[in-house]
């Protein structure tokens, strides 16, 4: 989602609406167009709802095309969409870690109702779709699928009857935290509390798996990982991550974990964010925060003044490109420690600031998939990484669900 950073560059959307990347050669775009009509390209993370909410007081409309010519461009619209050959988007129905209580279940309605009025304002491109056969006929129907994921465990308010009925009005899956632990799982970016899971942590998933929640598994430490992938009985899925064998952040997947996948099942999403794919990213943004926060500790009271350093210290430091070979990088690092079974695409656009180069909008998935015919991969492998991995994981999980037994408290919730 878009507090990605802490402080967000004022030219990152910019650079984002205008990145270029070098033309698919025909005979190449030809074969992914004939990949992705075959199977559908199902993206695990983006942030749009929350974009809506944020600069357009949750209006839907003005979203056919040309969305990147708004004072603030997004990243997503229709006529971008087909471009980039999607077939199935999962919505992350987001809210701030901050939310809690009774307001987190209903700021979490309206960012679901916010995506079933999307599909209904556009309904020659998008329908709602929440199995994995919804998403093959939808996509057959030359739409995109629709599918919810909510972005953080704090959003059920530590109620499973929340559970229940965001799945009933379509969500696919919850990410277990967001960037703090919550009351029953520890994060990737917050100090160890829980050391993993509790026992309502493990509930909670036995309460998704029952009604065929997709576990979410980006955004927590590696102890809830491993605790997870132990207490789920359905596959899980990290719906906008990278591998920390490539880039060592924390919001990226270390190699046990990846190595603990094809026992699971499951999937990991690999996102276009250079902050978690690129260390070279990772230094200039923390050389860029620590800039910024001697500023305000030299200038205060003194805007004018830290926003002219700022604007010295930027020509001087130009933020480095991330190229589409490195998402490619990552997305092979998962192969190699897990398999072409276990990984997908993710990402995270209309909640980042910056993208990698040619990945700035949903039109660009083409790209990647032209990196890796470069590097060999075969169809039946790329057919995995757009949608049939996931496929396989959503049918999985609907399977735990078909034979699982209804819980003896109906309105269980609390610890």
């Amino acid at each position: 989602m878009s507090t990605y950073l802490g402080t967000i560059i004022l030219s990152g959307w910019a650079s984002v609406a205008v990145a270029q990347a070098a033309p698919i050669p025909p005979a190449v775009k030809a074969r992914i167009d004939r990949i992705l009509k075959a199977t559908p390209l199902i993206d695990g993370h983006n942030d749009l709802p929350e974009q809506l909410r944020d600069c357009c007081d949750s209006k839907v409309e003005g979203l056919a095309r040309d969305s990147d010519k708004r004072p603030k461009p997004l990243m997503t619209d229709m006529a971008r969409l087909h471009a980039g050959g999607m077939g199935g988007q999962f919505w992350s129905v987001y809210i701030p870690s901050e939310v809690t209580g009774d307001m987190a279940i209903r700021e979490t309605l309206e960012q679901i109702d916010l995506v079933h009025r999307l599909c209904a304002a556009y309904p020659r491109d998008l329908a709602m779709a929440v199995t994995a056969d919804d998403v093959v006929r939808v996509h057959k129907s030359g739409r995109v699928a629709c599918l919810i994921g909510i972005e953080g465990g704090h959003q059920i308010a530590n109620n499973l009857a929340a559970i229940r009925q965001f799945r009933a009005l379509g969500a696919g899956y919850m990410t277990l935290t967001h960037f703090k632990n919550n009351d029953w799982a520890d994060s990737a970016t917050d100090d160890p509390v829980h050391h993993g899971l509790t026992d309502f942590g493990r509930t909670v998933i036995a309460e998704m798996n029952r009604v065929g929640m997709l576990v979410d598994l980006s955004h927590v430490s590696p102890d809830t990982m491993r605790a997870a992938l132990a207490a789920t009985k359905a596959p899980v899925i990290f719906s906008h991550s990278g591998a920390r064998g490539v880039n060592d952040h924390p919001r990226n997947v270390p190699d046990d974990v990846l190595k603990l996948l094809p026992a699971n099942g499951g999937v990991v999403m690999v996102n276009f964010y250079p902050g978690h794919l690129s260390a070279d990213y990772g230094r200039w943004s923390s050389e860029r925060d620590a800039e910024e926060a001697r500023g305000k500790s030299l200038w205060q009271g003194q805007p004018e003044r830290r926003a002219a350093a700022m604007k010295n210290w930027d020509a001087g430091h130009p933020m480095p490109k991330t190229p589409v070979s490195l998402v490619a990088d990552h997305i092979e690092w998962v192969v190699k420690l897990a398999g072409h079974d276990h990984v997908g695409l993710g990402g995270d656009l209309d909640g980042i600031p910056v993208a990698v180069e040619g990945l700035g909008g949903v039109d660009g998935y083409p790209l990647v998939f032209a990196e890796l015919i470069r590097r060999g991969w075969s169809d039946a492998d790329l057919g995995k990484l757009a949608g049939g991995n996931v496929l396989r994981v959503m049918r999985a999980a609907e399977a735990v669900a078909r034979g699982s037994v209804a819980p003896a408290q109906a309105g269980a919730a609390g610890h």
